[in-house]
């Protein structure tokens, strides 16, 4: 296992006091944390998120897209439930690293999509990994989550990557001007469950595991 726990800390927050958990992976150097709070080790079910880096838009603010947005929201549903974990992964640009997501931008200025973008760069439209989360989660006591995301490529990897994931929570935040289109490429070429936009997007629907309404979405 390449995975390894380094360290623990309290991390207070405007949303509440997490327990902050540092992991580092020996195969490529890279460090993740599980921000988590409540007794996540009691055998049930775990609200989580795994969250990708986007410093754009988790610490700078960008409307750009809709990560920042869902980092605050997947912090403040864990807070307002009392029990859960955020998994914090430093794969930035569905992991092709800040200066190539630079690049990317700089692709989209010029009227690329976000998965064209990619692609002219030589890039998969997503590269990121999720092996990482499993032994993240066995540390923490954690053996079943429900999965806050719209993505359903995220559910299917961690799934084979031996996380049982119970329900897909939705999490459907942050659309405005700027990543309208963005948002749209999500749902029309990588299949992320979001609505219907203004543009016409609409979603598929899942078929394999059911989301926060009991329903089969």
């Amino acid at each position: 296992m390449s995975i390894t726990f380094i360290a623990s800390s309290k991390l207070p927050t405007p949303f509440g006091v997490f327990t902050m958990s540092g992991f580092e992976d020996s195969a490529n150097g890279k460090e993740h944390v599980a921000l988590s709070m409540g007794d996540v080790a009691d055998g049930e079910p775990v609200l989580a998120r795994a969250h990708s880096e986007c410093l754009t838009g988790d610490a700078l603010f960008s409307m750009r897209c809709d990560c920042g947005y869902q980092l605050e929201e997947a912090l403040r549903a864990v807070a307002e439930a009392g029990r859960g974990v955020v998994l914090y992964l430093r794969q930035e640009g569905r992991g092709i690293g800040l200066l190539n997501k630079i690049r990317a931008y700089h692709l989209q200025d010029q009227g690329a999509d976000t998965v064209e973008a990619n692609e002219q760069l030589g890039f998969g439209a997503d590269m990121r990994d999720y092996s990482m989360c499993r032994p993240m989660l066995d540390h923490l006591g954690i053996h079943a989550i429900r999965l806050m995301t719209n993505n359903p490529r995220k559910v299917k990897a961690l799934s084979e990557a031996g996380v049982e994931v119970v329900e897909r929570v939705s999490l459907q935040v942050g659309r405005n001007p700027h990543n309208d289109g963005y948002l749209n490429t999500k749902a029309s070429k990588l299949g992320h469950y979001l609505p219907q936009s203004a543009n016409g997007i609409v979603t598929h629907q899942d078929d394999d595991i059911a989301d926060s309404t009991g329903e089969q979405s």
